[in-house]
């Protein structure tokens, strides 16, 4: 597995660092995800993670890749930097995460739309939706 990690912080002004990494199965636990092979099928399942908001109570089936298919999940989250009521410090985090099953040619995401495609976002606020501005 191949992951291409950006990191744009308000620490660095806002300058985007990013590493690509190999890591395979482990690593996508590291993202929480859980990804599994049935015969040639590959299954991905979100794990329930550390974030502040949402909450997740349980794994959660995102797709089934069929051999040659891609999927798509994005998501947002809020996570504290502690546990403690007395620093509400937290910070933000936007995924866009990209799977095949198999070999995907250098234009293989984004010269089509994916077979699978999950949307998770949220208003990191509890709301609905954002509000409008006037």
């Amino acid at each position: 597995m191949l992951i291409h990690d950006i990191l744009v912080e308000e620490a660095a002004g806002y300058t985007a660092r990013d590493e690509v990494t190999t890591g395979g199965l482990e690593r996508a636990r590291d993202l929480d995800l859980w990804l599994s092979v049935e015969t040639s099928t590959v299954l991905v399942d979100r794990l329930p993670g550390s974030a502040a908001y949402p909450r997740l109570s349980g794994p959660a089936r995102l797709f089934k890749l069929l051999p040659g298919q891609t999927g798509r999940y994005r998501a947002n989250f809020r996570f504290t930097v502690t546990t403690c009521a007395c620093n509400s410090s937290w910070f933000y985090e936007d995924w866009l995460i990209l799977i095949a099953n198999g070999d995907v040619s250098p234009d293989g995401f984004t010269a089509r739309a994916p077979d699978h495609s999950i949307d998770h976002r949220v208003h990191l606020y509890g709301g609905a939706s954002r509000p409008h501005r006037r």
